[in-house]
Formats: structure tokens, sequence, C-alpha cells
């Protein structure tokens, strides 16, 4: 058996689908036969790709690392394929896109001015992941930018599609005279007094994954405030009045600290959500590659991350998204 470019779409649909039976449906397979081939294909490279559980799948650190190459690669051999078709986005078109609390938006946007000239990109800012579903599950949106969580990937449609765009730990945000701050990692349940601040239900998962993380280390928050708006979020912790988790990518404010959680008992995936008929297959390429850039800048950019990532992997072993944030050749 050789590897070939349909071997690496059955290993991204599996990563995307976080199931091998629904994989086997986008892909028109029996779940059986697709369980075959994923089990062909690591054999040839040696080594297991996938962590099998109740829920699904999750990808191993090899597998996250083998799947970045795939998507790679399928883009290259996509983009020859449309190259020769000559098959741009039509002048005039334009792109309804949706999009939760993200930093990416400002810098996909001007990528997206760069590299699809003709496409006119309509933004909506909406909070949770959820209600992003129920937009473009109504036609109301051409595409999404929005979040999952391991063990509990999102759920749509057959008239959507999604794509992973990165994988990446929760961090919490403390107040820099918190007495944890000289811990370069901060144990969860060390934060088990603490006044948490939670954003509110996201419809994908949040905040039920933080309280699973709570009860795995055995408590629950004493008290919580339901709170999202960023800026004045980042006020209050730096006041001291409590903490909260955060994207690794925040840039905290004087008087906040940003601080990996020991054992990353919390991730979120990111992900890129479209309607199969209304985005061309130029255009969801053009939005995850770009999406994918920019996080990885953004990542490369966040020290406290990068201490993290040097701390906790081997360059070899990077999961999804996060090796390509590293400096130095790879």
């Amino acid at each position: 058996m050789e590897l070939e470019l349909r071997h690496l779409r059955v290993l991204c649909a599996i990563a995307d689908s976080g199931s091998v039976g629904r994989a086997a449906v986008a892909l028109g397979f029996t779940q059986p036969a697709l369980s075959t081939q994923l089990r062909r294909i690591e054999r040839l490279l040696g080594e297991g790709l996938f962590v099998r559980s109740s829920t699904g799948v999750e990808l191993t650190a090899y597998g996250a690392e083998v799947v970045s190459q795939a998507r790679d690669i399928l883009t290259r051999a996509d983009a020859l394929g449309r190259r020769h078709m000559g098959f741009p986005p039509a002048a005039g078109s334009a792109l309804r896109l949706g999009v939760t609390n993200t930093p990416v938006v400002p810098t996909l946007l001007d990528a997206l001015r760069d590299a699809c000239p003709h496409l006119t990109v309509c933004v909506s800012s909406v909070y949770a992941t959820g209600e992003l579903l129920e937009l473009l599950e109504g036609g109301e949106l051409d595409a999404a930018l929005g979040v999952d969580y391991p063990g509990l990937p999102v759920r749509h449609s057959t008239a959507l599609a999604h794509r992973a765009i990165n994988t990446v730990p929760i961090f919490v945000a403390i107040h820099a005279d918190h007495p944890l701050a000289h811990r370069i990692e901060v144990p969860l349940e060390a934060l088990s007094e603490e006044t948490w601040f939670v954003a509110s239900d996201d419809g994908v998962g949040w905040p039920g994954a933080f309280y699973d993380a709570c009860r795995a280390a055995g408590f629950m928050p004493v008290g919580t405030h339901e709170f999202h708006v960023l800026d004045q979020l980042q006020s209050m912790i730096a006041k001291g009045l409590g903490v909260t988790a955060v994207q690794p990518t925040l840039c905290p404010i004087d008087g906040v600290l940003v601080k990996p959680l020991a054992g990353d008992p919390l991730w979120q995936r990111h992900l890129l959500i479209w309607r199969r008929e209304l985005v061309e297959p130029p255009v969801v390429e053009a939005l995850h590659h770009h999406a994918v850039r920019t996080y990885r800048n953004l990542l490369a950019q966040a020290p406290h991350l990068q201490k993290w990532v040097n701390r906790a992997y081997t360059p070899a072993r990077l999961p999804d998204g996060l090796r390509a944030s590293l400096p130095g050749p790879r």
C-alpha cells in the first residue's frame, strides 16, 4: 500500500468530524470500511494517529502532525487543479462570515482582501458558536469561525461542513500580585477558593467543559460571575476581583498575568464552518489557509504560550497548529 491523496482526505475527514462513523457518512463509506482503511494507514505510518473513546476519536500528538501536513499537501494539490481549471471566485461575489470572540478577524480580513480581491466579506459578530450554527443552518450565514472542545465535537446537519484550524490549551488569567503569580504553571485545584468569571453558554460545550475540569480537580467554584466583555473583564482581574479562563492569544493588560494550567485540563478547538452549497472550494481554502496562518502568527507572539510549548513538547510532537508557531527551522 502506498499513501495517496485519498488516504490524506480520509485522515482529515476523521479529524474534522471527531468520529469514524460521521466521517464515513460524509465520505460515502460504511463505518467498517473506513475503520479498515484507517488501520491500514496507521500500519503504513507505523504509529497510531487517533485515540478511540466512547465519544469518538481524538488526534494523538503524532496524528496532529500528520493531519497538519496532510492538509498542506491537499491544499497544494487542490490549488494545482484550480489553476488548471481557471477557478477564481466570481467577480462581485459576497461572503457572509460569522465570527465569535476571536483576535484573528482584522488580519484575516486584510489577508482575504489581497488573496480574493473579487470577494466582498460581510462580518457578523456573535458570542456563541451555537448561535452561529443556527444562522448557518438557516442560510443566514455562508461561513463562520467557531469553537468546540475535546470530547464535545461540534454537531451539525449534512448541509454544513467544518474543518479544524487549530487546537490550543486554555490558560488562566490572574492578577499580578496573586499568591500563585510566581508559579510557572498553576494547578486548577489551587484556584478552588477563587471567584471565577465564567463566560456564558456558547451552545457547544462551554461552560460545561470548565465545570467538568473543576470536578475532575476535586472542587466546584465557590463563587462565579457570568461575564465575557474582555476589556472590562481584564480590568476586574487586574484589581484582584477574581480569575478567569482565557485563550492563550490574550494580550494581558498591566496588572494581569496569563498562566498555563498544570496538566492542561482544558482545551479548545477553533473551526471553520461553512454551508457546502454556498461557499466555493477556492473560498473555503483561502479562508482556512489564512485563518491558520493568522492564528499561528498570534500564537508565536504570545510569550506565555511559547514558554508552555517549549516546556511541554518537542518540536516533532506538537499538536495541530502549534508546531508552525515555533521559531527556527522545522
